[in-house]
């Protein structure tokens, strides 16, 4: 069943816009992470899943498949489920197959192009459930659609996306989620976990350079919808390991001493300067769980992969 995409923030490109200009502005240049997710950046991504070296993808699906039944038998019958950046809405399907009676799916992403195709796709393989697409940046508070069933909401927020967000930023995240989804809701968040260093440097530094194109991407975009004229070539990618913070982090460096306008605004980079695009933050088990307590969670299950790569956690 087909519902009616919600449009939330027309002033995504003001935003955009602001965002990025305020950014570059810095001292250490800036542009947030959520604005990677244009369409050709979102198809990146998804081709970054699918790499080897790349294992968060591939070990989430398999806590997922393997403990779908328990994540179903924890959320209850009749559950509304909601996602947090959807993507290309494939892990979802694991939970809407193994849910009791799930009343409603609502997906939500800030990329609208692809959310509306993930969700046409997803409503024509399940016709008697209510798809209800909702375009918003996530990160910002918003309200979930009307729905015909007043059953309890099951938040889901794979990809280890948390791990974007600084760890106060990740506790005020996990605070508003709770507010969303309500004193009865729950919400089941993919984590991954802190590991070596090699391991981490192979998934954000592929040897197809994949990750590095969807970075890059980032240039593109501001050159289409900023009136940019950035020389894409006079950038290379970057993401190292940060020990002390806990983290991956993503760059944007200048190969060279350069200048570049972005709407009517002119920016100068001296070699070697970079524009921080990402930070991956990485978490132990009880790390997690602490930051879930602190944002009024109580976790009662935890799902993890034989190798300790990535943790599901499911919280009430």
């Amino acid at each position: 069943m087909w519902g009616t995409a919600l449009a939330v923030g027309d002033d995504d490109l003001v935003r955009f816009r602001a965002d990025v200009l305020v950014g570059l502005s810095a001292a250490q240049k800036t542009i947030p992470a959520k604005y990677f997710y244009d369409e050709r950046g979102s198809a990146l991504f998804e081709e970054t899943t699918t790499l080897h070296e790349y294992y968060p993808t591939r070990t989430e699906l398999a806590i997922l498949t393997d403990n779908a039944a328990a994540i179903a038998a924890r959320a209850g019958p009749g559950a509304r489920l909601l996602e947090y950046g959807s993507g290309a809405s494939v892990k979802v399907r694991l939970l809407l197959d193994a849910l009791d009676g799930p009343h409603a799916y609502v997906p939500v992403d800030i990329s609208r192009d692809h959310l509306h195709d993930a969700a046409a796709r997803l409503a024509d393989d399940c016709p008697a459930l209510a798809v209800l697409p909702l375009h918003a940046d996530y990160t910002r508070p918003f309200a979930p659609p009307r729905t015909r069933s007043d059953g309890p909401w099951l938040g889901f927020f794979p990809g280890s996306t948390i791990g974007n967000f600084t760890p106060p930023d990740a506790a005020a995240f996990l605070r508003q989620t709770r507010a969303t989804l309500g004193e009865d809701g729950a919400l089941v968040i993919g984590v991954d976990r802190r590991k070596a260093a090699a391991i981490l440097d192979a998934a954000y530094n592929d040897a197809r350079g994949v990750t590095a194109a969807f970075n890059l991407n980032l240039l593109v975009r501001i050159n289409r919808e900023l009136d940019g004229d950035v020389d894409l070539d006079g950038f290379d990618h970057r993401a190292h390991w940060n020990e002390a913070r806990g983290c991956v982090e993503m760059h944007l460096v200048s190969r060279r001493a350069q200048a570049f306008s972005v709407a009517g605004r002119r920016f100068a980079f001296a070699e070697g300067e970079t524009i921080h695009t990402e930070d991956s933050h990485k978490y132990g088990l009880e790390e997690f769980l602490g930051l879930a307590r602190a944002a009024g969670w109580h976790p009662r299950e935890t799902w993890t992969d034989a190798d300790d790569l990535f943790a599901v956690y499911f919280l009430a």
